[in-house]
């Protein structure tokens, strides 16, 4: 284990928390702004929703490659050190956005920024793993993944920006934001402490003892199509409410703001809620969050122009309560399910299932909008996807089990 639990002095709420939720903060305002500005840079590079679509699904490739070895690589060189070269990929991505001309330029720019800021995750949760008592523990996953909501609603607040400011002015912004959160990182070097030589284990070494756990791979498969619901819910949210329900791009910019603003709470919410009553049956909880999205999910398809953008707010912020919401409460799953020695690894592996489901996603509902029946159905069918997850979680995942299962 990389940085031993009880061995780093300071109070870790208050001196390296922040710097996890800083974290999650910048990486989401990277992406979720292209999300927010997703009808402006459509209309400048001419693109279709499959197209677009591609944008994300980059991203979420690119993640899916590479979180196997970001957690590895979290577990054998620590928090800080990844942390820190995540920042400088992420500030990368974002000025190659900045100054792209054409749309493949884009796309390469949407692929690095996933590549980095799927270190991120592994790291961060290690933290929580390390410095945190396990009764306390999903509430410093929560409040660690308050960052992901605020960087949401930062975001949204570029997306309203966007109808009076271009779109890649914008995103030096946002470039800016990497390198401030870069050096505060730099804190959290220090509290690294290698295991003696004869201790430590092989980045590939570590991957194996989590791969051959059945158990832990069916529940990456599960959390990656519950993930479907979250990625396809931002992905095209404002797509949905600009096309089909008719607002303005500040208007669903502001609906960006509002499922995220209503996370930011529901994510510290489920995480104290998890500590207090679900602990060792925190699945029960997902299965309760999840289940309510599908539904909400399903009565997006009925939300039109005219009053029907009242539902579709009222919609966003019952889909930021759930399905943008459950990460904590899986995530600290995914740590309590192996040896702390692999949090790291687990998580990484978790990731490539969450990854593979934010890749394909985005391709299945952008196909079925151009192809078969319209926003109405993707939206369906991505409820559909939740559930299909939902099953595996309460049915063939077997919560706490450790070992080859």
């Amino acid at each position: 284990m990389s940085e031993v639990p009880g061995s780093t002095g300071g109070n870790p709420w208050i001196g390296r928390l922040p710097a996890l939720i800083f974290s999650h903060v910048v990486g989401t305002t990277n992406v979720v702004s292209v999300m927010a500005m997703a009808p402006v840079i459509s209309q400048d590079l001419n693109l279709s929703a499959a197209e677009f679509g591609a944008f994300v699904s980059a991203y979420y490739a690119a993640q899916a490659a590479g979180s196997m070895p970001a957690g590895a690589i979290t577990d054998r060189f620590g928090v800080g050190r990844t942390l820190v070269f995540a920042h400088i990929l992420m500030f990368a991505a974002a000025a190659m956005l900045a100054v792209a001309v054409g749309y493949y330029q884009c796309l390469g720019a949407m692929f690095l920024m996933g590549f980095a800021y799927c270190m991120t995750n592994p790291s961060t949760a290690r933290g929580v793993l390390d410095w945190f008592p396990k009764e306390r523990r999903g509430t410093a996953m929560g409040l660690k993944q308050v960052g992901v909501p605020i960087g949401g609603v930062i975001a949204a607040g570029n997306g309203a920006l966007a109808a009076h400011v271009h779109w890649q002015s914008i995103m030096w912004g946002v470039a800016a934001m990497m390198v401030v959160n870069g050096i505060y990182c730099l804190v959290l070097v220090r509290y690294h402490v290698p295991l003696p030589k004869d201790q430590r284990r092989s980045i590939v070494a570590n991957l194996g003892d989590v791969l051959k756990d059945w158990n832990f791979s069916i529940y990456a498969v599960l959390n990656g199509l519950l993930n479907v619901g979250q990625t396809n819910f931002f992905g095209f949210l404002t797509l949905f409410l600009t096309s089909v329900v008719k607002a303005s791009q500040e208007t669903a910019g502001f609906a960006i703001g509002l499922a995220q603003t209503s996370s930011a709470f529901a994510r510290i919410g489920w995480g104290v809620v998890s500590d207090r009553y679900f602990v060792g049956k925190r699945g029960q909880l997902v299965a309760w969050i999840c289940g309510a999205a599908a539904v909400f999910l399903v009565l997006m398809a009925f939300v039109g122009p005219g009053p029907g953008l009242y539902a579709g707010l009222g919609l966003a912020m019952a889909l930021g309560i759930t399905i943008a919401s459950f990460a904590p409460v899986v995530q600290a799953i995914a740590v309590e399910a192996v040896e702390p020695r692999l949090a790291g690894s687990a998580m990484g592996v978790n990731m490539v299932g969450v990854h593979l489901g934010g890749m394909l996603g985005p391709i299945v509902f952008g196909w079925v909008v151009d192809n078969w029946g319209g926003y109405d159905a993707a939206w369906i069918v991505t409820a559909g996807i939740v559930v299909v997850g939902l099953i595996l979680l309460l049915f063939v995942f077997k919560e706490g089990a450790r070992g080859d299962g």
